[in-house]
């Protein structure tokens, strides 16, 4: 089905662009900032069809909110267990060996990696914390 490509579709996309990995409550409050007129519906009905049409990724976590991003292209993630924040798994190429999973007449057809750890920013925090006995 051929869908108009409406102007609200259009800030959600562009929303989803402009910000890292947001979650549809992030999307909402930053269009809502310069279009109070465009609902919450509307946002979260349009991110799920972009979705969709795979103009952009809705990405499932383990923990929270489902986030989006505007990466299309099969990439892995990682995931701040301190602060929630999302990144790109840039230099972390994570092959499966999915003849090795395929068992039992179960076909694979896509699959999900999400690398949990603690980001730069939260290490610093932590050391800080630890060096100083109070966080600075």
């Amino acid at each position: 089905m051929n869908r108009r490509n409406t102007i609200q579709r259009q800030l959600v996309s562009e929303t989803v662009r402009s910000l890292d990995h947001p979650n549809a409550e992030e999307v909402y409050e930053t269009i809502a900032k310069n279009h109070p007129h465009v609902s919450k519906a509307t946002v979260y009905r349009n991110l799920n069809l972009l979705a969709e049409q795979s103009e952009i990724v809705k990405i499932k976590t383990s923990e929270g909110a489902d986030r989006f991003d505007h990466r299309t292209d099969k990439h892995n993630h990682m995931r701040c267990r301190i602060c929630g924040r999302l990144y790109d798994a840039h230099d972390a190429p994570i092959k499966l060996p999915i003849e090795a999973i395929e068992t039992d007449g179960f076909i694979v057809e896509d699959y999900t990696v999400e690398i949990i750890g603690t980001c730069s920013e939260c290490n610093k925090k932590s050391l800080e914390v630890s060096t100083n006995g109070k966080r600075t």
